[in-house]
């Protein structure tokens, strides 16, 4: 697996934060926001509207 070079920002234990969770949540976020922002142009470089393409995004979450 090739990870990215770019730094990613992970709160350490003693940096007080509560739970494991809290500390990723931030990365979790921003990997989301880009594997939606990947579809959506995949999905209207495909020939969708982003209408369309958002729509079965959505309908993937919910059935996630």
């Amino acid at each position: 697996m090739c990870l990215s070079t770019s730094y990613v920002n992970i709160v350490c234990p003693e940096g007080n934060i509560l739970t494991v969770q809290e500390a990723l949540e931030p990365l979790y976020m921003k990997l989301d926001q880009e594997v939606e922002l990947k579809l959506l142009e995949a999905a209207v470089s495909a020939g969708w509207t982003v209408g369309e393409a958002l729509e079965a995004i959505n309908e993937l979450k919910r059935c996630d």
